[in-house]
């Protein structure tokens, strides 16, 4: 299975302002041929429709970096908790100046990860393990201009998981569904704690209707040594 209607892909993204040359757009179709062919041994994403992966995962992964601009030129960015790639994959693909390393917990995403980011010229550093471990070891924490994360966890808990790997004066980018403004509320001590500052909250739609939000947090110091903290401290004692 295939993006065959790219007529329809290329008037998705002219909605959003947003400018591909046909090679990119080959190159998301050939992303659309692998996610569909690996996700049939294994679960990768219940979205396999022609129309819903261009939707909510293409356009979902790059309009919001297409409509503000927070990504400076060369920017070294980690997609935590990746999945299939998401937004990261596609992000690069539409920016390809960006030096991208995707982490996952689970190493059969990784295998994925690596074919795809092998067959579609990404060039992306596929890593395997978990963020509360990494987000610890040196030559992570801190050495990112940026981190992405979208529907892995409640923002609080992202924000420990991400906003280790983020230099000072980087920025954290969570992409949240409707409630991300609530979110962000109950977040606030998190941000702080950490080191960051919100920076931005936009909410905006897909051209289907499903709300979304957009959560930029600017590193201004560096995070405290303890953190991140293992998930079940996490979970026993939120920040």
């Amino acid at each position: 299975m295939v993006l065959t209607d790219l007529d329809s892909l290329r008037a998705l993204f002219g909605k959003g302002g947003i400018t591909l040359s046909e090679e990119q757009y080959a190159r998301l179709e050939k992303y659309a041929s692998l996610l569909v062919d690996w996700n049939s041994r294994m679960n990768l994403t219940a979205i396999t429709d022609p129309a819903g992966i261009a939707e909510k995962h293409f356009f979902d992964s790059v309009y919001p970096f297409a409509m503000a601009d927070i990504l400076p030129e060369g920017v070294r960015l980690i997609d935590v908790g990746t999945g299939a790639g998401f937004p990261s994959c596609p992000l690069k693909i539409f920016r390809g100046d960006i030096e991208l390393t995707l982490l996952d917990s689970l190493n059969k995403r990784i295998n994925f990860l690596t074919e795809l980011s092998d067959e579609i010229g990404l060039g992306a550093r596929c890593i395997h393990g978990r963020a509360e471990e990494l987000g610890r070891k040196p030559e992570h924490r801190g050495q990112y201009g940026a981190a992405t994360a979208r529907a892995v966890a409640n923002l609080s808990a992202l924000c420990e998981y991400c906003l280790p790997f983020v230099k000072t004066g980087g920025a954290f980018i969570a992409l949240k569904g409707p409630d991300g403004a609530a979110e962000l509320r109950a977040a606030e001590n998190a941000v702080k704690v950490l080191g960051g500052e919100v920076e931005r909250c936009e909410e905006y739609a897909l051209p289907g209707g499903d709300g979304r939000s957009l959560i930029v947090i600017r590193k201004i110091r560096e995070t405290p040594e303890k953190y991140p903290r293992n998930k079940g401290q996490m979970t026993k004692k939120p920040l």
